[in-house]
């Protein structure tokens, strides 16, 4: 089993602020080229592809996170946490946090960036059903998911060759170990509570969400931010679906640029 966290950095110079994505219940960096793209040369960009494994928990995937942020020289940044990767970034926060309490030396983060991401996930019935289905669809689902992904996204957001490329590499990497880590991805969502990590967070927080959102209901998720979370800065809507970074790379880059304080970024 791949227990081996990669990691990419876009974007050489250190002197640029540094903006670390954390994948979705996909576990990769397939999806995230246009918004990449349209970040380019405002940020060194670093992204990760998690392991298919079965064993971690979000604890081991912060501390695999950070690691890899250290072999590279990297010590601050911002972290845009894509739909599973906010219960991967809220358990960062956890741990940057202990680190400096300890007095060790730690991560800073400037900012998270929720990107149909969530606390405690505000439909866990939903969590529930997609995590039994999971674990119980046969291999032959992972081949019709991933051309019905890829036909989609073909028609929906490739108007580069590199998008292409990237939808290409997407349907290449599911497999049926995938799936399986998919699967307990959707477990440690229902296993975890990090509301009391959003409650003592101060730094700044900011929210990211497709209009037409149904596997992350952007109404619940605002409105316990907004009640309970100090961090809490701006949230934004995008006439879009759960999918936004992908899909609209350009509207989600312009709204994470100015979060940032960096220049626009062009329409």
């Amino acid at each position: 089993m791949e227990k081996t966290l990669q990691i990419r950095v876009h974007g050489g110079d250190a002197a640029l602020p540094t903006l670390i994505y954390l994948p979705g219940l996909h576990g990769d960096w397939t999806v995230v080229g246009g918004f990449r793209r349209a970040m380019s040369g405002r940020v060194r960009f670093v992204e990760f592809t998690y392991p298919r494994t079965l064993e971690w928990s979000l604890d081991d995937y912060a501390r695999a996170v950070l690691a890899a942020l250290r072999e590279k020289g990297i010590s601050r940044g911002w972290l845009l946490a894509e739909s599973f990767g906010s219960q991967v970034g809220w358990a960062l926060l956890k741990q940057i946090e202990e680190q400096r309490c300890a007095e060790r030396e730690s991560f800073k983060a400037d900012g998270l960036i929720l990107a149909g991401g969530f606390v405690r996930h505000p439909f866990m019935p939903g969590v529930w059903l997609a995590e039994a289905g999971l674990w119980s669809i046969g291999p032959l689902f992972v081949f019709v998911f991933a051309w019905l992904y890829g036909a989609v996204m073909a028609l929906r957001a490739c108007r580069e060759p590199e998008q292409r490329d990237e939808v290409r590499e997407f349907v290449r990497r599911r497999t049926w170990a995938d799936v399986r880590a998919w699967a307990w991805r959707a477990t440690l969502i229902r296993r975890n509570d990090p509301r009391p990590i959003a409650r003592a967070t101060t730094l700044p927080v900011y929210y990211l969400s497709g209009l037409v959102e149904f596997i992350v209901p952007w109404g619940p998720v605002w409105w316990w931010l907004r009640r309970n979370c100090p961090g809490l800065r701006d949230v934004r809507l995008i006439f879009s679906d759960h999918a936004i970074l992908p899909t609209t790379p350009r509207k989600c880059a312009r709204h994470v640029a100015e979060w940032m304080g960096l220049p626009a970024v062009p329409s």
